[in-house]
């Protein structure tokens, strides 16, 4: 009888022992361990980071940190880090956590335009994911990979389709300009290739010429119009004659693309470089601006008619008058002329 009272104490003591044991395990797993008032936090984890720099990022977020660091061990995440960018919510459990940074890389929306460099497009995308913009761009210049692809430092721009994607956060920068160079295959499809080829342009020309078309207006209702007018003079051989050309090889050839370039003036003409189409025929050598997709297809549907001038609308800002005849668009650009002096506009 004495035997079988103490066997049923250790019994007793056991089933204690084991429900303690699975409190505290039930605790440290699945109780909440969040401290912060907002409704989520966001952490990013970086490409390479031990799991002391993952705990150094999540401590001011945690109730208790040994908790996490015991469940992090026993779920094998220390040895398991994941780069990527993750949503901790409040009221989360460790075990929510832990499931959260190993598997739920949240991908983020990157967005590019009217970049004017292929510099400024890569400090422009280093905003938005993991990789910085010197080895984007290194990457993106890389000569090897240019010449593979048909591609020039001139043109490399060309290759980066404005618009919004979707990537994870962590992407590398060689990740990024492969990913690109597909867009840039979708984006030329058999349809816009048939149209290239129709108006007698290669994808790199159609290219040059949007981004002349994108810097001469802002009106994408007025693109096609303007892009009639290049195409008038670029069949016959006549200089293009684009002001933005000018401006471009002004900054070029200063190094200095933030100065701010209101006016064009007639010592500008003289500039000789092969971007200055009022001394070179035909398209400049590679973009001036990164065209945006309205206008490239602004080129690749350009206006039939018999424009072959415009100058700025000074009674309908943002928009051109175009002219058939050189003395009409003499008229007009007097006009135009008369207007910016009265502004004081001297450069």
């Amino acid at each position: 009888m004495y035997f079988k009272k103490i066997l049923l104490a250790i019994a007793l003591i056991g089933l204690a022992i084991i429900a303690f044991v699975s409190y505290n395990i039930y605790d440290i797993m699945f109780n909440p361990n969040t401290t912060f008032e907002d409704e989520e936090i966001i952490i990013y984890i970086e490409t390479n980071s031990t799991y002391n720099d993952v705990r150094a990022k999540l401590e001011p977020y945690l109730t208790d940190i040994s908790d996490f660091d015991a469940l992090a061990k026993q779920k094998k995440y220390v040895a398991n880090v994941k780069a990527g960018k993750y949503t901790i919510k409040r009221g989360m459990s460790n075990n929510d956590i832990i499931n959260s940074i190993r598997s739920n890389n949240i991908p983020v929306r990157l967005s590019f335009n009217n970049q004017e460099t292929i510099e400024r497009l890569a400090g422009r995308v280093s905003t938005q994911i993991e990789a910085d913009s010197i080895t984007l761009l290194k990457v993106m210049e890389d000569s090897s990979f240019l010449k593979k692809h048909n591609f020039s430092n001139a043109t490399a721009l060309g290759m980066y389709i404005p618009n919004s994607y979707e990537f994870f956060w962590n992407t590398s920068a060689e990740q990024f300009r492969d990913r690109m160079l597909k867009e840039y295959g979708r984006f030329w499809n058999e349809t816009r290739l048939n149209k290239a080829k129709a108006i007698n342009l290669t994808p790199e020309q159609v290219l040059i010429m949007a981004s002349i078309v994108q810097k001469e207006t802002a009106k994408a209702d007025e693109r096609a119009r303007v892009a009639g007018v290049y195409m008038n003079r670029y069949k016959i051989g006549m200089l293009l004659q684009a002001d933005p050309t000018v401006i471009y090889a002004i900054k070029k050839s200063t190094g200095d693309f933030d100065q701010v370039i209101k006016r064009v003036l007639y010592k500008d003409l003289e500039l000789d470089s092969p971007y200055n189409t009022y001394k070179y025929v035909g398209l400049p050598p590679g973009l001036i601006a990164m065209p945006d997709i309205s206008s490239i297809d602004a080129v690749l549907n350009y206006e039939n008619h018999d424009y072959y001038y415009f100058v700025a609308d000074v009674k309908n800002f943002g928009y051109h008058k175009f002219a058939k005849s050189l003395s009409q668009h003499n008229v007009n650009r007097q006009e135009y002329v008369n207007w910016i002096n009265k502004q004081g506009v001297n450069r």
